[in-house]
This record gives C-alpha cells, structure tokens and sequence, in this order.
C-alpha cells in the first residue's frame, strides 16, 4: 500500500509508526491468506479475527484489506471478484453460500477504489455486481434472492428461493442503513439516502430516499 501523502503534519511521528506498524502486521496476515486465492495480483491486508474460507474461489487485486472481524466465504459458481483498492469494512458478512452445504450462490464482483462499509451484509446467492469507486456506508444490506411464498400449504423457509441479480453501477453512494432488494440496477453516479429501501431500478445521476426509494432530485 502506497503510504506517501497519506500521514500529513496533523499526524505526530509516534502516531504514524504505530499505523505503519498495524499495516505490515496486516500485511504479513495477508501473505499467508492469499496463498490459497484463485489469483491475487498485489499485497492483501487482513485484519484481527477475519475469516476468509473457501479461498481458492477468491480473486484479489492490488491493496486489498479485510478489515477486523469481518467474514467472506468465497465458494459460489463465478467465485468473488475484487478489484484494485477494495476494502471490506470490519464485520462485514459477505456470503455466496451457506458454510453448512445447500446450493452454491451464484457470485460478486467489485471493482476498482471501491468500499464495503462496516457491519455491511452482502448477500450473493444471486450474481452481485459493484463497479468502480462506489461508496458503500456502514450498515447496508443488498440481497440477491427472494424467499418463494406463493404456497400456504407449507412453511415458506421449504418453497425455496428465487435468485435475481443486483448491479450498482460505477461512482454510487449507498448511504448508511439502506437496503438493496433484487433484481435491481442502480445507476451512474446515483445517491441513495441514508435508511433507504431500494425496490426499483434508480437512473443514473439520481438522489432517492425513502421506503420505499421515490426519486429526490436529478444530480444532472
């Protein structure tokens, strides 16, 4: 991780080597982990208590970090795809499939300089795709499935699924507490409001707020 113009004058000497030091303790931690990736193309950074499992499904670009706590289970058909500068926040869940068996989740892709927020729940059992330079805050859940519901004669938790996708298109900001459903594309340079439901498609360039998610205002 390049570490030039990221420690300006506000930050004393003793203040700088302790983060330098977190960071090549981190890194170390990342050498060993991604051993196992499909492929990784530069330094992973991996945090305190982080679980990654199913590793050989995973593909990392460069200054990846797993931050604390966090968990990633890697096993689905098109595998988890990160691209360069991608950081999942500390507790985040990120999960394709069950850790105890069921049908394997369809995927993820992230792209580059893009960010999963803390305490995030990234639900890909259907195909989640993120593009560049998105803005995911602390709290955001986005599902890629929907229960079946549609029979009153046995528990809905034994009618199944049905998997859709979700795609946020490059420079997005999802705000804190808002949840993404399926089946939904989320434009271009669009804003969703802090607390927001997402049941529709959003154009590109727009600010929606709500639940559910009703167009505020065009950003062109």
């Amino acid at each position: 991780m390049d570490a030039s113009g990221r420690y300006g004058e506000n930050w004393g000497i003793k203040d700088t080597i302790w983060s330098l030091v977190r960071l090549f303790v981190r890194c170390l931690r990342g050498r060993v982990v991604s051993l196992f990736f499909r492929e990784r193309r530069g330094l992973s950074f991996i945090g305190r208590h982080t679980r990654i499992i199913n590793r050989s499904y995973i593909s990392a670009g460069r200054n990846f970090v797993a931050e604390d706590g966090c968990e990633v289970n890697g096993k689905s058909l098109r595998g988890l795809k990160f691209g360069n500068n991608v950081t999942i926040g500390k507790f985040a869940l990120i999960r394709a499939t069950n850790e105890y068996g069921g049908e394997p989740g369809v995927g993820l892709v992230i792209g580059d300089d893009s960010n999963i927020g803390p305490y995030s729940y990234i639900g890909c059992s259907g195909f989640i795709e993120i593009g560049k330079n998105v803005m995911i805050s602390p709290r955001v859940s986005i599902y890629a499935e929907n229960h079946n519901f549609s029979s009153t004669q046995q528990p809905m938790k034994k009618q199944g699924v049905t998997r859709h996708f979700v795609r946020i298109e490059d420079d997005c900001w999802i705000a804190a507490n808002s949840i993404i459903l399926a089946g939904v594309t989320i434009g271009q340079g669009s804003i969703v409001a802090a607390g927001s439901v997402v049941t529709n498609d959003v154009l590109p360039f727009s600010i929606v707020a709500g639940n559910p998610a009703r167009l505020i205002k065009q950003r062109k």
